[in-house]
């Protein structure tokens, strides 16, 4: 029988009539149009599978890396809360900031203590947020993380 991770990877791109998705085209009907997850679960969803191998990012798309036809999808399949909870048990919450040093630092190969010293600097010579400054020192030394931009704009929006 088939994961639930997998299931529901397969429900998605079949529904969808596509090999390849933007993660907002893969996350949102979790989310959105069937309900099964809140949008930061289901994006939570979509990182855990890209880290399981489940999915792979491929020219900005999503894709499943394996064969969604040979997966049996139950007739009114609906995800358990379970998978979610474990899912979030299992990896425990780790602040933007915390995730975009954590890139830089597996990137570059620098130390954390290196990073976080260069944001801090950053951080107090330009009088910028931290978030902010982590997006310069990430720029600085050529890391992509665009897939934090959206959330580094949220952070920043959110903030009283």
């Amino acid at each position: 029988m088939d994961s639930e991770e997998k299931i529901i990877i397969a429900f998605i791109f079949n529904r969808s009539g596509k090999t390849g998705l933007p993660e907002a085209e893969f996350y949102l009907p979790l989310a959105m149009e069937l309900g099964w997850l809140s949008t930061k679960e289901a994006q939570e969803f979509v990182k855990n599978a890209l880290k399981q191998g489940l999915l792979v990012r491929k020219d900005e798309l999503l894709q499943p890396n394996f064969s969604v036809t040979n997966v049996t999808i139950p007739l009114g399949f609906s995800p358990s809360k379970q998978l979610f909870t474990k899912t979030s048990e299992a990896h425990p919450e780790r602040t933007l900031l915390q995730k975009i040093i954590d890139h830089i630092c597996e990137t570059t190969h620098q130390s954390h203590h290196e990073i976080e010293q260069e944001i801090a600097t950053e951080e107090k010579e330009k009088n910028i947020l931290p978030e902010v400054a982590a997006v310069i020192i990430a720029v600085k030394h050529h890391v992509d993380i665009t897939e934090w931009y959206t959330d580094v704009d949220y952070a920043l929006f959110q903030r009283k």
